[in-house]
């Protein structure tokens, strides 16, 4: 009987460890009505991405944040946008770009600073959720193939910008070849995300 209950601590002892490790990965804060992602062990500029960048090539990222509310099948809200990364081959840092409206760039950052710059221009507005409501969130990052055309944007530029409804379903579609990630936030509340930015 003993040797069960033993079992069972290390099942919950490793289980509390699996959380924490994903809640590590994707970190959560929540100010002034808005959801705000961080991804602080994601390496996005890596692999075939570095390699492209290197060749003096822009690298376009898709990234897509979620918030489910009340359970699972209940998306609350979620946000879509493409960035544009560069590198400047003689001062070795990167410069990146986001396409969305409202238009930013950034320059002169690590690859580091330039996974964090573009994670936090992805936060969602909280308005009318309750402190106790459950909720899961989710960030998911795509580096896209190489466009086919000259534009550095491909297919997904037209006379009047980008199409949403394309960077929607690009995550809709295999991820290919291309590096991505997908990091998912366990259940929560915004009272918990509180009370742990206070302890």
């Amino acid at each position: 009987m003993r040797s069960i209950k033993t079992w069972w601590l290390f099942v919950a002892f490793l289980t509390g460890m699996a959380l924490a490790m994903v809640a590590e990965d994707l970190i959560l804060h929540h100010r002034n009505n808005r959801l705000e992602f961080s991804a602080p062990h994601t390496d996005i500029l890596t692999g075939k991405p570095m390699a492209r960048l290197r060749n003096a090539l822009e690298v376009p990222f898709v990234l897509k944040t979620t918030l489910w509310s009340g359970d699972r099948n209940h998306v609350y809200t979620s946000a879509v946008d493409r960035f544009i990364v560069s590198f400047d081959l003689w001062e070795q840092t990167f410069s990146v770009v986001k396409i969305e409206v409202p238009r930013k760039t950034a320059s002169h950052l690590t690859a580091a600073a330039v996974r964090d710059w573009c994670v936090s221009q992805m936060s969602l507005d909280t308005t009318g959720l309750s402190g106790s409501e459950p909720l899961w969130a989710r960030l998911e990052i795509r580096a896209e193939d190489p466009p086919r055309d000259s534009s550095p944007l491909g297919e997904s530029v037209n006379s009047t910008g980008i199409s949403l409804t394309t960077l929607i379903e690009i995550f809709g579609r295999p991820a290919g070849s291309q590096p991505h990630w997908t990091l998912d936030y366990p259940q929560f509340t915004l009272d918990s995300l509180k009370s742990t930015r206070g302890s």
